[in-house]
């Protein structure tokens, strides 16, 4: 009766590990992504039960309105106790606003030169990773976040830019290797 309890606590020794690392047993690579078939963006028509048709109102039409509807003659009525004053009409002049947007001050301003790499990153030497940071050149402005160290300070460069946001802020040539920079960090 010995060997055969052996046996079955190695086997169910066995099958116990094997379940326990599902990663080694059938694993295999992630497919690569696929495009999406166009066909699956076709138009479906439901089917309805019942033939049912549902008559839009006219819209100027008054039975189909709210009693607490309100237009540019309506005034509100203000109630404060038993006092019941008369605020004004509806459509009342309002200010005259200009949209407008403003950057908050940087905590410091840098000048330099900019170059690109193809890893994805924005590198800056004396900046933690995590800051906030706008980098302006001739071909306008763009907000990254630090994610990397670098480039090293015997280049002459502030900064190093992934190859798409070096082209957005110099607006050079697509041979060019260097750009003047600002870099705002905040």
């Amino acid at each position: 009766m010995r060997p055969s309890r052996t046996v079955a606590r190695a086997a169910l020794t066995a099958a116990l590990a094997l379940g326990s690392l599902p990663g080694l047993v059938g694993s295999r690579e992630p497919s690569p992504a696929q495009p999406i078939d166009a066909a699956a963006f076709r138009q479906v028509i439901l089917a309805t039960i019942g033939a049912r048709t549902v008559e839009a109102a006219a819209p100027g039409d008054a039975a189909t309105g709210s009693a607490g509807t309100l237009d540019s003659s309506s005034t509100f009525i203000e109630l404060s106790g038993s006092q019941a004053s008369v605020v004004g009409p509806v459509g009342g002049s309002q200010p005259n606003v200009s949209p407008a947007w403003s950057w908050k001050p940087p905590k410091a301003t840098m000048t330099g030169y900019a170059s690109f790499y193809d890893f994805g990153t924005t590198a800056m030497r004396d900046v933690p990773r995590g800051t906030t940071i706008v980098i302006c050149g001739a071909g306008g402005c763009i907000q990254r976040i630090v994610n990397d160290y670098g480039p090293a300070k015997s280049t002459g460069r502030i900064i190093d830019m992934y190859r798409p946001d070096f082209f957005a802020v110099c607006g050079c040539p697509s041979y060019s290797g260097t750009t003047t920079v600002t870099v705002k960090i905040y």
